[in-house]
């Protein structure tokens, strides 16, 4: 395998570590701080904010800088911002270095899509992409539930600084096996903002903004989806994650040959449809113990395969702007985040049970599916 793809990995592993870990150890950064949970909770969507703010910031200001180069000062960043949210004395300062932590995230993933794509032989761009992805879906897999068991038995603070550390393995990697690419932009800022004049653009963000919030409607809630409905036991919730990190493992390989196979489009169409059927069946499955465990492998799965086909769709579709719009595509996901948290929410807060939200899902996922076929037809309408 190519060691330029690997060290995206790493990058994607280190990155997946910052933003999900959260979930897991919030309890402990509460009673560390002396604040409450929801405040803690904050930090969730300070990096949310990061990645929406930094994702098309960075990339405009970097365009002009070799990807190598700018790859390597973002891995720098997350090392830095990292390690200072590791020793912030306290709540003001953790708050500004979580959010200042998120800023390379969108920006890391959309330059190293475009340069993924250039260290690809010709019809395997998707499955590249993929590879870089992996980083992330091994971060579900194996670093999420570490780096909890670590925030849990000794400190959260312990975990983060070994998040940091891992970001600086990174950008030895990539200062190691990284080749030089140069950059295919003509550094004008103007010309990079163009492509938000573009109506394929904003289809594009709406299909992702909301496509994707299928998945965090659902993933969101999973705690207390399986412990307060299946009757899943809370010690066991960490073998339920782990399940979801392995299947999202598979569907991102999944992902990357369906979108090489038959078109970005077509595999982000099959991708949402798929997801729209899982969620149902996890609706309608929730009460039985044992479907909690095959459910939640064959949701990662389906729910994950979407990331390659998505990023395919942006590059395809921004010519002159790739880096742009795949970091753009970034920031779109975390807003995917944040709108189905927080629609899923709803109904629970109206009183309904906590198999809902994935009710919610399934229209988000949905919409995604009557977008990208919006998309579709305009794309054949140019040919």
């Amino acid at each position: 395998m190519n060691k330029g793809l690997i060290a995206l990995a790493f990058g994607g592993m280190a990155i997946g570590m910052t933003e999900f870990t959260m979930m897991g150890i919030l309890p402990d950064i509460a009673k560390d701080l002396d604040i409450e949970i929801p405040q803690a909770a904050h930090l969730i969507a300070l990096y949310a904010l990061g990645v929406v703010v930094g994702a098309p910031t960075l990339v405009l200001i970097s365009g002009k800088y070799p990807p190598k180069t700018v790859l390597m000062a973002l891995m720098l960043m997350f090392v830095v911002f990292n390690g200072l949210f590791s020793i912030a004395p306290n709540s003001f300062t953790l708050e500004i270095s979580r959010f200042a932590s998120g800023l390379p995230h969108g920006a890391f993933f959309g330059v190293g899509s475009v340069v993924a794509t250039n260290l690809a032989k010709k019809g395997k761009e998707a499955q590249a992409i993929a590879t870089m992805f992996t980083g992330m879906t091994l971060a579900n897999l194996i670093g999420v539930p570490l780096g909890t068991y670590i925030g849990h038995h000794y400190s959260w603070r312990l975990t983060y600084g070994i998040i940091s550390l891992l970001g600086l393995i990174t950008f030895l990697a990539l200062m190691f096996w990284m080749p030089k690419i140069s950059s295919n932009s003509k550094g004008n800022l103007l010309h990079q903002l163009k492509y938000f004049k573009r109506g394929q653009a904003w289809l594009l963000i709406a299909i992702i903004s909301i496509g994707t919030g299928g998945l965090f409607a659902w993933i969101s809630y999973i705690a207390p989806l399986v412990t307060k409905v299946s009757g899943v036991a809370e010690d066991r919730v960490p073998l339920i994650m782990v399940l979801v990190g392995l299947g999202m493992f598979f569907g991102n390989i999944i992902g990357g040959k369906a979108a090489d196979a038959m078109s970005p489009t077509k595999a982000t169409i099959a991708c949402f449809s798929s997801m729209a059927i899982c969620l149902v069946v996890v609706h309608f499955t929730a009460h039985i113990h044992s479907m909690a465990y095959i459910m939640a492998f064959i949701t990662g799965v389906i729910s994950f395969s979407v990331g390659s086909p998505i990023q395919m769709m942006l590059i395809q579709n921004a010519k002159g702007a790739e880096t742009f719009a795949a970091s753009a595509g970034q920031a779109s996901f975390n807003m995917g985040n944040t709108m189905g948290a927080y629609l899923g929410g709803i109904p629970i807060t109206m009183g309904f049970a906590y198999d809902t939200p994935v009710l919610v899902g399934v229209g988000m996922a949905t919409i995604g599916v009557g977008l990208t076929i919006s998309f579709l037809m305009t794309q054949k309408k140019k040919l």
